[in-house]
């Protein structure tokens, strides 16, 4: 369903931009992305997963002014974010929300609605247009459990650490993001399609070619 929903929104749902930030982690992790007002809270859902870069196999739920939304046929207790589009929450004056995933670790997003997007290039959408460091990694304990692993990874002579590095790859920086990785995983995601190459340079399509007329004079 998120790939007909990123190919039907068009201009005329209007296109929002959305910062997503970390809870309780220091220095703050966050995103950026646009996302077409047509789409659902179950498309934001697919959208922090990509974005963040989590693997979308715990449970999770926005909480909207104290409603809880989700997916009904895996949480109790939760009206469908199928059912609540992004304009519908902007027209509502709704410009806070949180997002939670995983009910054990507990990971809470704050959701910003902007009131405008910062100078972007982006010709389809939903788009990542920003963002700062790595997603912790999952099952590590929460926003707590990372702070704790942190220091961890960065003391080599911490008793921890080899085993640390083994669990999560040598490769993992907590500091490592790219807004062009995160947009890709995002396109991935909705199957987005870019527009045509005129599109993208905002060409008008070439008028039908006519004898030219003397202009009269004033």
């Amino acid at each position: 369903m998120a790939k007909a929903a990123a190919q039907k929104q068009g201009a005329a749902s209007g296109v929002l931009c959305l910062k997503i930030t970390l809870r309780h982690v220091k220095p703050p992790i966050w995103r950026r992305v646009l996302m077409p007002g047509g789409m659902t809270l179950a498309d934001l859902h697919l959208a922090i997963q990509a974005v963040m870069g989590w693997g979308d196999s715990h449970l999770h739920a926005f909480d909207i002014n104290g409603e809880q939304y989700g997916d009904p046929t895996t949480t109790d207790d939760v009206a469908s974010e199928r059912r609540l589009t992004l304009s519908t929450l902007a027209r509502n004056g709704v410009t806070r929300f949180t997002y939670t995933y995983d009910f054990g670790d507990d990971w809470e997003h704050d959701i910003l609605i902007e009131k405008a997007p910062p100078a972007h290039s982006a010709k389809a959408f939903p788009a990542c247009i920003g963002g700062k460091r790595n997603c912790p990694p999952e099952d590590c304990g929460g926003a707590w459990g990372y702070a704790e692993l942190l220091p961890i990874l960065a003391d080599p002579a911490n008793p921890r650490h080899d085993e640390m590095r083994e669990w999560l790859g040598e490769d993992f920086d907590p500091e490592a993001f790219s807004v062009e990785d995160a947009d890709t995983s995002l396109a991935a995601f909705f199957a987005r399609k870019e527009p045509a190459a005129d599109a993208e340079l905002d060409l008008p399509a070439p008028a039908p070619r006519r004898k030219r007329r003397a202009v009269p004079p004033a």
